[in-house]
């Protein structure tokens, strides 16, 4: 696994170990040692799904608050996302800065986010399947967003959300939730 940096602390493309053969090939997807070497360290404590029928289905922006905040791995299995990621940590010199990357089922990438960065996606093709690795189980009491188009973040996503569950187009503007 070779591990990029992105300009955010803490925030890391995985990039897949693949072997291949006449049969097809095998991809290791995680390796706890790999990211050891590197400096992070993650253990499993969840697995979750996606699916997501249709193109610019929205998901996000999501986190966990502190003493449930949550690691993620993620990884786009088949389709084709805009990934993002923001800096929530106050005090980071990165605060409110985000970075979005195109994952799709082809390019054998996967995305790390530590505890303190919001997630969401846009999903930029039907039939999008989207794996995460989190650290800390699901606590509803601990769950809570920001919402995707705060003009403060101006994040630019590359389609207009044609699909956002009411939960997350309430989310708050990060002034309200941050200060």
């Amino acid at each position: 696994m070779r591990i990029e940096t992105t300009g955010i602390e803490g925030l890391n493309l995985l990039h897949w170990r693949v072997s291949e053969d006449a049969r097809g090939d095998f991809s290791r997807t995680f390796c706890r040692d790999a990211l050891r070497e590197a400096g992070i360290t993650f253990e499993t404590a969840q697995a979750n799904l996606s699916h997501t029928p249709a193109a610019h289905t929205l998901r996000g922006l999501h986190y966990q608050t502190p003493p449930h905040a949550e690691a993620k791995i993620v990884s786009c299995l088949s389709g084709r996302i805009f990934d993002v990621a923001v800096d929530l940590r106050p005090g980071s010199p990165t605060y409110r800065q985000w970075r979005g990357f195109t994952l799709d089922g082809t390019s054998r990438v996967s995305l790390y986010l530590a505890p303190g960065l919001a997630h969401g996606l846009l999903t930029l093709q039907p039939g999008v399947q989207v794996q995460y690795l989190m650290s800390v189980p699901y606590d509803p009491a601990a769950a809570t967003g920001v919402r995707w188009n705060d003009p403060a973040l101006a994040i630019a996503w590359p389609a207009v959300p044609a699909l956002i569950s009411d939960r997350d187009q309430a989310w708050p503007l990060l002034e309200a939730a941050h200060g």
